[in-house]
């Protein structure tokens, strides 16, 4: 299906709904983008820890980070996002199993995350701390991988996606993430949704000159320059509308991808593309992990992970419990 101009008389088509990508352009302001909306993809993932609300909460803004990203990947592979920190939150791993499949975990403290809590100390800065993200595209044992990395420093996952994209690709990119709890009539407790924009600025080449990135490529320069801020009418019209949108539009059961580009984006003209639906799917198995068990560890320290007989592995991401007998790999080896 090819894409259709959003109506200045209302939507065109029926609205997509939850867990999916919504792609679109912006012809007339040289722009292009995705929408992700996360519902019950999100609340599959974030529930099935018991993380505490704030943990909940950052993880799944980098859960709509990933999609956001991942998405616009034309591969067969999987595009992980990792942040390692030194603050109460310390690992946060996401992958996108291209081209739809998604899986998160997080991993911190509880006593600091309970203290931050307790001093109102929530902000996603001061739950990370300092450390850094990757970002890594891995197509496959027989391609090379690729990883570009940003430092952490207290900010928020969206500020640390714009240095990412300052730094990997010097195109002018804003982003917006929201995660929220709703209450669902008939259910007794509420259940987690998100949203999120990525809009990029794209004009046809030699129409507009980005600033200069001092410092030859070294991206730690604090004086490089922001092409965030191109002095292009088409681009700051952009950012002034985008601005415009809150966290509960984008969280909002009621307000679908198509309905949230309407509202922001009539009065210049949208076209949408059909929809990408997203699932939680986690990519562990058996055979998996016992090549994993039987590739990267001796027999020695196989054997200092038997308890009562057996090998146990429970996947962080999805809590599937493996069992593997030890004998199981010497067998494996004589054929």
């Amino acid at each position: 299906m090819a894409a259709i101009e959003l109506s200045s008389f209302g939507l065109d088509r029926p609205e997509s709904g939850d867990d999916v990508v919504v792609p679109f352009t912006l012809e007339r302001l040289d722009s292009r983008g995705r929408v992700v909306r996360l519902g019950s993809a999100l609340d599959a993932i974030l529930t099935r820890h018991n993380y505490p609300a704030p943990v909940a909460r950052l993880l799944g803004e980098a859960v709509v980070l990933a999609a956001l990203i991942g998405s616009s990947l034309k591969f067969e592979g999987r595009f992980i996002l990792q942040t390692q920190t030194d603050g109460p939150i310390n690992l946060i791993v996401v992958d996108l199993d291209a081209p739809d499949g998604l899986r998160g975990y997080a991993r911190f403290d509880a006593d600091a995350v309970m203290t931050a809590v307790a001093r109102g100390e929530t902000a996603p800065g001061q739950l990370l701390g300092k450390g850094h993200l990757a970002m890594t595209v891995d197509q496959g044992p027989h391609t090379e991988r690729y990883q570009g990395i940003v430092a952490l420093d207290g900010g928020t996952l969206e500020d640390v996606a714009h240095t990412y994209f300052q730094q990997s690709e010097q195109i002018p990119t804003l982003v917006r993430l929201a995660v929220a709890e709703h209450s669902v009539r008939g259910e007794h407790g509420p259940r987690w949704r998100a949203g999120g924009v990525l809009v990029q600025f794209l004009p046809p080449h030699g129409q507009v000159n980005l600033p200069d990135l001092p410092g030859d490529g070294d991206f730690g320069n604090p004086e490089t320059a922001d092409p965030y801020y191109v002095e292009d009418d088409n681009w700051t019209t952009t950012r002034a509308l985008l601005s415009t949108v809150g966290d509960d539009e984008l969280a909002d059961p009621e307000v679908s991808a198509e309905r949230l580009l309407f509202r922001l984006f009539h009065e210049t003209g949208v076209r949408v593309f059909p929809p990408v639906a997203l699932e939680e799917r986690c990519t562990c198995s058996a055979e998996r992990i016992e090549a994993m068990l039987r590739d990267n560890f001796t027999a020695e320290e196989r054997a200092e992970m038997v308890v009562s007989g057996e090998i146990e592995v429970v996947c962080e991401f999805c809590s599937a419990d493996y069992h593997f007998h030890p004998h199981e790999f010497d067998e494996h080896r004589g054929h």
